[in-house]
């Protein structure tokens, strides 16, 4: 069965889904739960990327069969010498183990390849979720070993360094 999943770009109505996600089952890999003023600045930070040109990057809500389900994005860093895109996501409880998640990380590297400038997209989950770990997998990612990373600041962990080649014009 072919599931339906759209990225839409970020916009000030999707607060809401940041307090969603903000819940502690949503943050347990993540450091837990974020204050309200923190909350407040990642909006403003989402709403800012998505403004800024294409290749900078981009935040979405998920909408699966017309529903919002979760967030996707990706950005710029540095990541051991390279200039690469990170990318993270969230699927809100009552929609997880459908496999949006995936469909919607191949979503996000085809956008990216189309419209990046950069040749790799990385994620870092923790080496101790294995449903991310999977949607890396099933999204076509390449692990490359583990990597101690710090998210958030201040707060470090060991991660699974996953690629994903960006076919564009980089």
């Amino acid at each position: 069965m072919d599931i339906d999943v759209r990225l839409v770009p970020w916009a000030e109505d999707d607060f809401w889904l940041l307090l969603r996600k903000n819940e502690p089952l949503m943050t347990e890999h993540l450091g837990g739960p974020e204050t309200d003023a923190k909350l407040k600045d990642r909006h403003q930070r989402y709403l800012a990327l998505s403004a800024r040109e294409p290749a900078a990057g981009r935040m979405f809500r998920i909408v699966a069969e017309d529903r919002t389900v979760g967030t996707i994005g990706f950005w710029e860093r540095t990541w051991k010498g390279e200039d690469v895109y990170e990318t993270g996501w969230g699927i809100l409880p009552e929609f997880q183990g459908r496999g949006l998640a995936a469909i919607a990380a191949r979503a996000l590297i085809s956008h990216a390849s189309t419209h990046g400038t950069r040749r790799h997209l990385h994620a870092f989950p923790s080496v101790d979720h294995p449903a991310s770990n999977g949607v890396c997998r099933t999204a076509g990612f390449e692990l490359l070993g583990e990597s101690e990373f710090e998210y958030p600041p201040g707060h470090w962990h060991t991660s699974n360094d996953w690629r994903a080649v960006l076919t564009g014009p980089a």
